[in-house]
């Protein structure tokens, strides 16, 4: 039997975010409902709130989210009810040509439950990233469902499912940071600074933080970097190639997703070096490089999705790590907040008030 719970829904583009009743329905074959226990503020949402992804709406917001599952369809067998999980919006396929061959980081046909939520009056919500968890419960792929250790807080289990996950795995998994290397980000928001501390995690010796905020700055100095630079005071690309040696870092993440940030990135790398877009741009963004310089400087322009992660094997990972101590994911919540704070968090979030601004359930 369907069920109706309260949910944020952004109903047009830069509209005002809304509480209202959403229809949940029983779960079908291959899903699974989740009660939300915890989702955090990502700037994806407000990417959606304002049209920068589609124009589906209305949107029902949230999508980085941890919970138990309540109930699942026909076939299920990753998950049980009672389980502890983090929501994922990237459920590979298994049987895609990247997954047979044995790269389902970069599955080309993830999916999502098939069965929409809806309204009240019964008009069609599209979630966000097929999750959509600012709600008490929402329906989504069982395969989205990823199990944890329920030890661990869901405020900051939840930050996996999206931000967090993306910028370690941005350092680790796609621009594969090494010992000894030089590491710069771009841009020291959640994603930017969980850049930082994957580099860190994987040895990186030097990990430099550019941003245009002294706030951003010194948080992400307490999680790890060792140099940091006011872009807005000084030349970012002058300022990694000083802190280098003259060469300019092995690897540079950015995490921005603008087009003067991206060609700060790839001129603020060493020869052969790595660049990481790991921030989101919008559509109508270009960019334009002298295609010499992208043929003499060689090495890596890569993009990451998701910090080409692994759900299954990633977030267990990450959770030992932050139970061990090892990594702190906690660092990463500035606040709680209820479901009717969304609005208000948006703005801090725009501010750079805050790292992130969890719901809580």
């Amino acid at each position: 039997m369907a069920q109706r719970v309260r949910g944020v829904v952004a109903p047009g583009k830069n509209e005002p975010v809304r509480i209202e009743t959403i229809v949940v329905p029983d779960p079908g074959p291959g899903e699974a409902v989740v009660k939300v226990q915890a989702c955090g503020v990502c700037h994806t949402d407000l990417h959606y709130k304002q049209g920068g992804i589609n124009d589906d709406y209305p949107f029902l917001l949230g999508h980085e989210a941890a919970g138990v599952v309540e109930s699942v369809g026909e076939g299920v067998t990753e998950v049980r009810p009672g389980d502890f999980v983090v929501l994922n919006w990237r459920a590979v396929c298994g049987q895609c040509r990247a997954c047979l061959r044995g790269r389902p980081w970069y599955c080309f046909d993830t999916h999502n439950a098939r069965q929409k939520m809806t309204l009240a009056d019964g008009a069609e919500l599209t979630p966000a990233l097929g999750i959509g968890a600012f709600a008490e419960k929402t329906l989504v792929a069982a395969g989205q469902c990823t199990k944890v250790d329920p030890e661990v807080s869901p405020a900051v289990a939840g930050l996996l499912g999206c931000g967090v996950m993306a910028g370690i795995g941005a350092a680790i998994n796609t621009g594969a940071v090494g010992r000894g290397d030089s590491v710069a980000v771009i841009g020291c928001g959640g994603v930017g600074d969980a850049a930082v501390l994957g580099a860190r995690l994987a040895g990186a010796a030097k990990v430099i933080a550019v941003d245009i905020d002294d706030r951003k700055l010194a948080k992400a100095q307490e999680i790890g970097a060792t140099h940091i630079v006011n872009s807005r005071s000084k030349d970012a690309v002058e300022a990694i190639r000083e802190l280098t040696g003259g060469f300019g870092a092995d690897v540079v993440i950015e995490a921005v997703g603008r087009p003067e940030t991206y060609e700060q990135a790839f001129y603020a790398r060493d020869l052969a070096g790595t660049v990481v877009l790991v921030g989101v741009p919008t559509p109508e963004m270009k960019i334009e490089l002298p295609l010499l310089d992208v043929f003499g400087r060689g090495g890596s322009l890569k993009s990451s999705w998701y910090g080409d992660c692994l759900p299954s094997r990633d977030f267990p990972m990450l959770i030992d790590l932050h139970r061990q101590g090892r990594i702190d994911l906690g660092a990463f919540v500035t606040e709680t907040i209820g479901l009717g704070d969304v609005e208000a968090a948006f703005a801090r979030m725009h501010e750079g008030d805050v790292l992130r601004s969890v719901v809580e359930l």
